[in-house]
């Protein structure tokens, strides 16, 4: 039973949260558990976070805070849970929160429409030049209509190539279908013939391939030891001359030096990033691209998705004191 004698699960876990989330979700963490909320507006330090995963019961990080092997080992007894805020755990040693009996949990599911939302505004964007043509009436460098002003190219026709089929990669190609835009995907299993046929989805088992045949890719894959760099020098020197990348993903899943040199030699047609391989730094390289869309990883911030994912949070943290099973607890297949 849980919370007996014989389970250590305290009522009231002392809950340690390393950022400021939204006012509902943090006043409803206060009600259910001992919250100690970082509210200093910066991102925790290390020798905070050694600190908080030192005397924290449950441990709620996001994608900023490393929480490494080393910092997992200073871990004290009673931390038995790190409920991440946040869909990836690529920030998170998952090897080494399981060999100390640490479950993780994460976010899954409620930031699919926004995400997919946001890489559609990209695949939108990009081809038809919107950054540009925003920049040229911001800087009064605009002169009026003409035939062969600001021209890109229409997706409508166009074949889109998604790396990573899971929920938002089919929320994509639901977006896309609506355009006329053909999809081709790559992912690690084939999806049933009765969902591509919804989709108007083409299975491509060989990556190569739909790199050298896309107009649009999209990469829509988490970030794990099997996807790091995984669209590399050679990969990127397939994409036609005239294609976009877009990537809301994790900016290390592309190398982003070849990127760059291929954005500034016209090896490709251009780009739209809401990630990076440095973040929050962005490479000076990219700001003076007008090929690239640049935004600052704000794929899922809505209200409704921040919301949604504090109340994930707060769920999985009450199945554990229940002596349950957390419904979103991360598995072998992210590592």
């Amino acid at each position: 039973m849980p919370n007996s004698q014989n389970d250590p699960r305290p009522p009231r876990p002392k809950l340690i949260v390393t950022t400021e989330l939204t006012d509902h979700v943090m006043e409803r963490m206060r009600e259910l558990f001992d919250a100690h909320i970082n509210l200093t507006g910066t991102a925790m330090s290390r020798n905070g976070l050694e600190s908080a995963i030192a005397t924290a019961d449950v441990l709620t990080p996001t994608i900023t805070d490393r929480i490494d092997a080393d910092l997992i080992a200073k871990a004290g007894p009673q931390l038995k849970l790190i409920a991440n805020f946040g869909v990836g755990v690529d920030h998170i040693d998952l090897q080494a929160a399981r060999a100390n009996g640490i479950i993780v949990t994460n976010t899954p599911g409620v930031l699919t429409e926004d995400t997919a939302d946001m890489t559609m505004a990209l695949i939108l964007s990009v081809p038809r030049r919107l950054g540009e043509g925003e920049k040229l009436i911001r800087q009064k460098e605009w002169s009026g209509w003409k035939p062969s002003g600001m021209l890109g190219h229409r997706v409508n026709g166009k074949r889109l190539g998604i790396i990573g089929m899971g929920r938002i990669g089919r929320a994509v190609a639901a977006r896309a279908k609506g355009f006329g835009i053909t999809t081709l995907y790559y992912n690690r299993h084939r999806l049933p013939e009765s969902v591509e046929a919804e989709l108007g989805a083409t299975y491509a088992p060989d990556l190569d391939a739909l790199l050298s045949s896309a107009d649009i890719i999209s990469i829509n894959c988490p970030h794990t030891r099997e996807t790091h760099g995984l669209i590399d020098a050679r990969r990127i020197g397939l994409i036609k001359p005239d294609a976009y990348l877009i990537n809301t993903a994790r900016g290390e899943i592309i190398d982003e030096d070849a990127l760059i040199k291929a954005l500034e030699t016209g090896a490709i047609g251009g780009a739209g990033l809401d990630v990076y391989t440095h973040e929050p730094d962005v490479d000076p390289r990219l700001l003076a691209l007008s090929n690239v869309v640049l935004l600052p990883h704000m794929g899922s911030a809505t209200y409704e998705g921040r919301e949604a994912m504090g109340e994930k949070v707060i769920a999985n943290i009450r199945a554990w004191v229940d002596g349950h099973r957390p419904p979103d607890q991360v598995l072998e297949g992210w590592v």
